[in-house]
Order: structure tokens, then C-alpha cells, then sequence
């Protein structure tokens, strides 16, 4: 299973240095390998990720399998998802192209300007690292926090225009939110009551996280990695160590906030006067750390808070993935049916009712966090998936929010089959060069089809032959 799964993720990394997000100025394709940059060389190279990917699949499903039935531990699948993983690292940017749109915004700040306000379009149009950008974003100021900004400046720093040095860089940053899961996980495991070779398989090993946070690369990997770390510290008593790195886990990506107040439950719990009481220490203790933590990296940063307008910059993005931009989507169809509108009236309306229906949902979570305790952590988990799945625009990796916490919770095979089939879906919504493949729906229908069977395969007897 690890040869196999290796095998899988070194036919990605040679497929990705033609058809994965390239920079203009490609590092090794040149010369006499130039070929492989169009037609059928290009087609080869995407054959080669899609081959890797299926590979790599396979080999976590039966990993999945053998980890079910109890006959491998947490130590191989920690290899596994190790010997998955390291190839991912040299990979140019694969089913994505953010790395380029944070290399860029970095560039923004080293030269001056307000990322928040200024978009990577000041850069010029000869810049090489504006040129990788996807046309969609370079238009679009940073929506990300002031650490994540000042990691951004300083990779630029030190890679120049090198975009692929760049994408080096940040993947080697972005590492560090890997490495904080993997410490983290046993002492989340202890609390929540999981088991500790299934979390490590779903959130370690999962594809999710080898092949979109580390093959992206994307700011998340270190956003959930923080979080995790901060979620443990509080569950451990050490209740502002621990709200302070969800903090700096914020600075980084603003979706982790939703945990603060579900932490603020967790500290009350352990406090000795009435409920009330207890949650206005813990709320004002936690404020307080969060304001110090949060002023010190903005002011490190050399930024203000005008990220905080941009928070939305995802909506721009209209797909399907998220319910309530489908619902608009599939009212519109109907209504098209008879009369010729637009579809941005009714994407709006139902993105309006998601938004209104998420904003109850947590709110109805964080009360039933009351308690405190792992409950309150669970609910946490809860809400973080609520999150990514009703905001207006969801993308694959976003899935990873709750996962970061709810991997440590127990699972029921049967959801862990469906774990299994939606992390394997989410590559397919892009292709290996970051364009979005969603309304291809002979393409999405057989990769439906094929996610189905493997959430089948983790849970049924023989159907590996299958």
C-alpha cells in the first residue's frame, strides 16, 4: 500500500511539471522537453496525474481498510502519508493556482503598497508573478490575515520572481500547520474519544491534505495546523496559551475565529462560579489574550485591519459546490425553462437564505456548547463544517476546517465512508492547472460514480476486486 500510494504520488509530481500550474519561466521543461508544454506531450503529462492520483486513491482505501479492521496502527499510516507526501513538496502548483495570487500579494507589500487595498495588478504587467496569477483574482486585494501577509513578504524576499522557488517556499511555510496536526492529534484523540490511527488516516493520509493543503499549497494547511494546536492547549487547561495560537491561527485565515467562542465554553467549564459568571471571565480573559496576540502581529506586519473588508472575496466564485449557490443555480434552470434571465438575482436570494440559515445553525451550536468540555469542541467541529458548506462559495480544501478537530472524534464506518468519497471527489472540481472543471458533467458524474465506490470499498467486504 505504501509503494503503492509513493508510486501514485510520483507519477503526480512528474505529470504536474507540464500540467500542473506552471510558472511562464518553467524551471526544468525546456530544450529538448519542451514537448511535453502542449498537445500531446501535455496530454501525457495529464494522463500521468490523473494515473498518480488513482494510484494514490487505491492505496488509501485499502490503508483505510486495514486500519478499520485493526490490523495497522497509527506508525504506517503516519509513513504512508510521509512517503505520500514528500514528492507533493517539489510539485509545481497542482489543481490550483492560489500559491501565485499569495506570492503576488507579497510582492504588494514588499513594494510598498496596501495588499488589503492595492491589487496585484500595481505590480505591472511585466511581472512575472502577476502573469502566473489566474485573471479571475489579479483584480482582487488580499482577503488573508497580517502574519500570513507577512510570511507572503517575506518569501517574496527571498525568492525574488522565481515563481517556483516561491511555491517552494511556501509550501516548506505551509509544512509547519502539517507538523502541528501531527502533534496535536493524539492529545485531541485523548479528549474527544476517537482513535487515533483513523484521525491520522482520514486528516494525515486523506488526499485532501496530500494533494490540495501540501500539493496547492494553501494557507489552510497552516490555518487548521494552528487551530488544532490551540484547541488541544485549551482542552489541557492551558486555557491562553491555547486561545492565544487559535489567534495567531486567525492571523493567518479568518475561518478559524468560528472556534473562539466554543473555547470560551471550554475555559468557563473549569471555572467555579455560576455559569454566567464563569463565561464573562473566560470571555474577557480570552478576549483579551486574542486583542494582544492579534494587535502584536499586525503591528509586526506593518498592516492595518482592512482585511477585514475583503473576508468575502471568495464570493466572487460562483459554483455549485456550495448548496445554496446550487439551489439559485437550479431555481434559474428552471425558471429559464420559460423565461430568459439572468442567473445572479436568484444566486444572490439563495445565497442570502444560506448565509441566513448558517448564521442560525451555529448559533444553535455554540449554545448547545454550554457545557463545555470536549462536547463543546465537537460542536466546534460542527460549526466549522457548517461553515465551509453553507457560505456562499466552497471550495475542496475548506472541508478541512472541521476535519483539523472533528478527524479525533469517534466515527461510525458509515461516515467514514462518506469521508472517504467526498475527499476523494474534491480533486475533481479543477483540473491539474487550477481551471475550474465543475459544469463538465460527463466528467463530474463518472467521478461521482468512482468517489462512490470507494467510499463502497472502505466498508464492505470484497469489494477491492471491484
Amino acid at each position: 500500500m505504501i509503494i503503492l500510494g509513493t508510486a501514485g504520488s510520483l507519477l503526480l509530481l512528474a505529470g504536474s511539471f507540464s500540467a500542473a500550474a506552471g510558472s511562464i519561466r518553467h524551471p526544468f521543461l525546456g530544450g529538448p522537453l519542451d514537448w511535453l508544454n502542449y498537445g500531446h506531450g501535455r496530454m501525457l503529462a495529464e494522463l500521468a496525474v490523473y494515473a498518480g492520483y488513482a494510484l494514490m486513491i487505491w492505496a488509501w482505501i485499502q490503508l483505510g481498510r486495514h486500519v478499520l479492521a485493526g490490523r495497522l496502527g497509527t506508525r504506517p499510516v503516519l509513513v504512508a502519508a510521509a512517503c505520500w507526501t514528500v514528492p507533493m513538496v517539489f510539485a509545481p502548483a497542482l489543481f490550483t493556482r492560489d500559491v501565485f495570487s499569495y506570492l503576488a500579494q507579497g510582492a504588494v507589500a514588499l513594494d510598498g503598497y496596501d495588499p488589503f487595498t492595492s491589487a496585484p495588478t500595481v505590480l505591472g504587467a511585466d511581472s512575472e508573478i502577476l502573469n502566473n496569477v489566474h485573471p479571475f483574482w489579479q483584480g482582487t486585494p488580499a482577503p488573508y490575515g497580517p502574519l500570513f501577509i507577512l510570511l507572503a513578504k517575506a518569501t517574496v524576499w527571498l525568492v525574488g520572481s522565481n515563481v517556483y522557488a516561491g511555491i517552494l517556499v511556501t509550501r516548506l511555510i505551509q509544512l509547519s500547520g502539517l507538523a502541528l496536526l501531527v502533534w496535536a492529534l493524539p492529545g485531541l484523540v485523548r479528549h474527544l474519544g476517537g482513535k487515533l490511527p483513523v484521525a491520522a488516516w482520514l486528516l494525515i493520509a486523506g488526499p485532501i491534505t496530500v494533494v490540495h493543503l501540501v500539493g496547492g499549497p494553501h494557507n489552510d494547511l497552516m490555518m487548521i495546523g494552528l487551530l488544532a494546536a490551540g484547541t488541544l492547549l485549551v482542552l489541557d487547561g492551558r486555557h491562553a496559551a491555547g486561545i492565544a495560537v487559535v489567534a495567531v491561527s486567525v492571523a493567518v485565515k479568518a475561518s478559524s475565529a468560528v472556534a473562539l467562542p466554543f473555547l470560551v465554553w471550554v475555559w468557563a467549564g473549569r471555572l467555579t462560579s455560576t455559569r454566567w459568571r464563569n463565561f464573562v471571565r473566560a470571555g474577557a480573559c480570552s478576549l483579551g489574550v486574542f486583542v494582544v496576540v492579534f494587535a502584536a502581529l499586525t503591528l509586526l506586519a506593518g498592516v492595518d485591519l482592512g482585511w477585514l473588508g475583503m473576508l468575502d472575496a471568495s464570493s466572487r466564485l460562483v459554483n455549485w459546490l456550495s448548496p445554496p449557490t446550487a439551489l439559485g443555480e437550479i431555481v434559474h434552470g428552471l425558471v429559464g425553462i420559460f423565461v430568459d434571465s439572468s442567473r445572479d438575482p436568484f444566486v444572490t436570494v439563495t445565497r442570502f437564505l444560506g448565509e441566513a440559515v448558517l448564521l442560525v445553525l451555529v448559533v444553535r451550536q455554540w449554545w448547545l456548547a454550554r457545557d463545555g468540555g470536549a462536547d463543546a469542541v465537537r460542536r466546534a467541529a460542527i460549526a466549522l463544517f457548517l461553515v465551509a458548506v453553507l457560505s456562499p462559495t466552497m471550495l475542496p480544501w475548506y472541508l478541512t476546517w472541521g476535519l483539523a478537530v472533528g478527524a479525533a472524534l469517534p466515527w461510525r464506518p458509515r461516515w467514514l465512508a462518506v469521508a472517504a468519497g467526498v475527499s476523494v471527489f474534491m480533486v475533481a472540481p479543477y483540473s491539474a492547472s487550477g481551471e475550474q472543471l465543475l459544469y463538465e458533467w460527463p466528467l463530474m458524474f463518472g467521478a461521482i460514480a468512482l468517489s462512490a465506490l470507494a467510499g463502497y470499498a472502505l466498508v464492505r467486504r470484497r469489494t477491492m476486486r471491484v
